[in-house]
């Protein structure tokens, strides 16, 4: 396998909460649904990407040792901000080509651009998710 050159840092709470689904009533349930999701986009990639989703507050509850996991799928946990700690995982990404964060902050897209990475919203990545692996369409490419 190749070294991963291309990471996709995920706003959780961000790409969660684009969504009016009731995420509010179980952050935890939400956050395990994302990383469901996650798990299953992560084995559609090139293995040349990686995917870090960035959990915070009640959804760091969905990382309890029993969430989904796939290869090249890293789940961190905000000690206090999300966007700070989003920041960082971009800022300290010295291995990667390309790095796409996965957010509709404005202030958090500005602060990451900074260090070089690109953005897409969550409907970018929404559909990704949603994308039928039987359908063969490659919905993988973040221009």
């Amino acid at each position: 396998m190749s070294d991963p050159r291309h990471l996709i840092v995920v706003d959780a709470a961000n790409v969660i909460g684009s969504r009016p689904n009731g995420w509010w009533k179980d952050r935890a349930g939400a956050a395990r649904r994302l990383l469901a999701g996650l798990a299953n986009l992560t084995t559609r990639l090139p293995e040349t990407t990686e995917v870090t989703v960035v959990l915070e507050g009640a959804a760091k509850a969905a990382a309890d040792g029993a969430e989904p996991s796939a290869p090249r799928m890293k789940v961190v946990l905000a000690e206090r901000s999300g966007d700070d700690k989003i920041v960082d995982v971009v800022a300290e990404s010295d291995s990667h080509e390309q790095i796409t964060v996965v957010t509709a902050d404005r202030e958090l897209r500005t602060r990451v651009e900074a260090h070089g990475a690109e953005t897409v919203g969550p409907g970018w990545f929404w559909n990704q998710i949603e994308a039928s692996p039987a359908s063969g369409e490659d919905r993988t490419e973040s221009s």
